[in-house]
């Protein structure tokens, strides 16, 4: 996966001035557009998006100073007015365009290059279970994308379920894990930088299909899934766990992710504050 991620960025460099498509660079890259994007802003901190933008605008901005017309520049990179692009230059540089030619002042982005970085020979624990179809239900809102901490509006959406959606959940409750689960799916296209909202849904794994109106019903089809069960603190180990899935775990394995509820569990240790185990539930085929 390493060698296609350079590969995308070298494509990427070749095209700046072309209108690049996101789903011919998936295509390039071998695998889904949702396993490319989730493993590329793992890995940059970036939107795919946004390291286009920044590496168009970096380039208009070393053409500039090399003396190119402000109109050229912002036809060369696909901007179709100079208002368009003189906006998108300031929030990106915070300076106009004309004061790069006039004062001789530049902003650059550089290209990425993706390697490797061994750190301490850490493994991560998993195992692959193939499941059949099945519904997730519970209770579910939109809420914030949030990588880290606590999560004020889940913390609101589970103190939300009354004692009778708790009753009929726990009757619908027919498939492991036999767990109260998190699960999330549908988020927004830029949920990646946190800027996004997704649904999530607190509940259980059923094979029953007549759910009363209390509780919202979700169908997942039969998918084979990577486990990954971590303790420590919480919410930082499990947040640090779903990290390292989509930047280090991916990247080795045979397996790309799949675009459908993911989900986990948590159990809080009685004796140990702030302290619980947990499993983290992707859905993935092999590449």
């Amino acid at each position: 996966m390493l060698n296609e991620l350079n590969h995308v960025i070298d494509y990427i460099e070749d095209h700046l001035t072309d209108e690049i498509s996101l789903e011919k660079i998936s295509e390039y890259a071998g695998v889904s557009d949702f396993h490319f994007r989730k493993i590329f802003f793992y890995l940059s901190g970036l939107t795919l998006n946004e390291y286009i933008k920044n590496r168009k605008l970096s380039e208009a901005s070393m053409d500039l100073l090399n003396g190119e017309k402000v109109t050229d520049v912002a036809l060369k990179y696909g901007y179709q007015s100079m208002d368009g692009f003189t906006r998108a230059f300031k929030k990106w540089s915070g300076f106009l365009p004309s004061d790069v030619i006039k004062k001789g002042i530049s902003k650059s982005f550089p290209k990425l290059s993706f390697i490797i970085t061994v750190k301490g020979g850490i493994t991560m624990e998993f195992r692959i279970e193939d499941k059949p179809a099945f519904n997730l239900v519970g209770v579910s809102k939109r809420v914030p994308m949030q990588f880290e901490g606590v999560n004020n509006e889940i913390v609101k959406l589970a103190q939300s379920i009354t004692d009778e959606q708790k009753e009929e959940m726990h009757s619908l409750q027919n498939i492991e894990p036999y767990e109260i689960v998190n699960a999330s799916y549908e988020a927004d296209a830029n949920f990646l930088k946190e800027e996004g909202y997704l649904t999530h849904l607190i509940g259980v794994l059923t094979t029953e299909n007549q759910v009363s109106d209390l509780l919202e019903k979700v169908p997942v089809k039969a998918y084979t899934w990577a486990i990954f069960p971590n303790e420590g603190p919480f919410p930082y180990t499990l947040q640090d766990t779903m990290a390292k899935i989509y930047s280090e775990w991916l990247l080795s394995s045979d397996y790309e992710v799949i675009n459908a509820p993911a989900f986990s569990f948590t159990k809080m240790d009685k004796n140990k504050k702030d302290f619980a185990y947990s499993e983290v539930w992707i859905p993935v085929h092999k590449r």
